[in-house]
């Protein structure tokens, strides 16, 4: 055909076009926002690597909540700082532990908001590792059953989802038994199936006060080299329980969550972590890219890659944005 007969600018001339054969949409409800809840009255503590993130006591997480519903977002994820810390992270799974608090009041004050924890230990170790050390390691085993304790006083609190990010082998199944064993059938498990080693966690580690006293993490956490190794560890997670998935970090795994969209026929949710959230701020703060456009095409990009889910800081500025 002579080369007028196609012309795909046609399709980008206006904003009204563009709209309408828009492929990839983003929407509030795709989003959940992480909040850090800490012991106290009235604290709203900002993150220093991560401007617009709080430490927030309990009476503020539920102010931020209500918010959060206003706003049509998904729901939210919390992650917790203890009052203190020791080697079997028993804050983790008491009753009273601050996760747990948090729950209670939240769902008391906004009852349809769907509430998601994070189930780990490095908030909690005196060590800062996700798991029971012994001899220098972390062992697999005995850490999953503080996992499944600290999954089912979740559950026992009122807790929709959740969401194990230890990389322990078996913790799905043995989340997943610890549930249905005590009535817990409808609770979902978002396993982070693949979740890497990666040097975007750092800002992360200042919010929670999780940076591990010796070591690091890769000894369970996964090689970002390994692709083919993401897909076994999700296959695994599905075959022990887990309702959806989750590759973490987002950006520079954008093909592990196109192979998991194209292979698993569960939701698949991908973490926009703490690193990417503060790159994009700091290139923004000192005028090297448009905050609002950046925030926005890096959120697309994720759900064009397949994640029908996305954990992310951005939930509240994107929400507006999509309002």
């Amino acid at each position: 055909m002579p080369f007028p007969t196609h012309r795909p600018r046609r399709l980008r001339a206006s904003d009204s076009l563009r709209r309408l054969v828009r492929e990839t949409r983003l929407n509030p409800a795709q989003f959940i926002l992480p909040l850090f809840v800490c012991p106290g009255q009235g604290v709203k503590r900002e993150i220093g690597a991560m401007p617009g993130n709080y430490q927030m006591s309990i009476d503020n997480l539920v102010g931020e909540c209500a918010e959060v519903q206003s706003l049509g977002i998904g729901g939210v994820i919390l992650f917790g700082l203890p009052e203190s810390k020791d080697e079997l992270a028993s804050g983790a799974y008491a009753d009273d532990g601050i996760v747990q608090q948090a729950i209670r009041a939240v769902r008391q004050e906004t009852h349809d908001l769907l509430i998601m924890t994070d189930v780990c230990n490095c908030e909690y170790t005196s060590h800062g590792h996700c798991g029971f050390v012994k001899d220098g390691e972390v062992d697999n085993d005995t850490t999953l059953q503080w996992l499944a304790k600290t999954a089912l006083s979740h559950a026992r609190a009122g807790a929709d989802i959740v969401a194990p990010s230890d990389m322990m082998d078996g913790r799905v199944g043995a989340i997943r038994e610890a549930l249905d064993a005590n009535g817990f059938e409808r609770t979902s498990i978002l396993a982070y199936a693949a979740k890497f080693a990666s040097v975007f966690y750092g800002p992360f580690r200042e919010a929670a006060d999780s940076t591990p006293q010796f070591g690091d993490r890769r000894s369970y956490q996964m090689d970002p080299a390994n692709g083919r190794e993401a897909m076994k560890e999700i296959a695994l997670d599905l075959e022990e329980g887990a309702d959806m998935i989750m590759v973490k970090p987002a950006l520079p795994y954008l093909d592990l969550i196109r192979q998991a969209r194209d292979r698993f026929d569960v939701p698949v949710a991908a973490y926009q972590v703490s690193g990417e959230y503060s790159m994009i701020l700091a290139a923004a703060r000192n005028g090297w890219l448009d905050c609002e456009r950046a925030m926005m095409e890096s959120l697309t990009s994720i759900a064009r890659a397949g994640a029908g889910i996305i954990l992310t800081y951005f939930s509240k500025p994107a929400a507006r944005l999509l309002a």
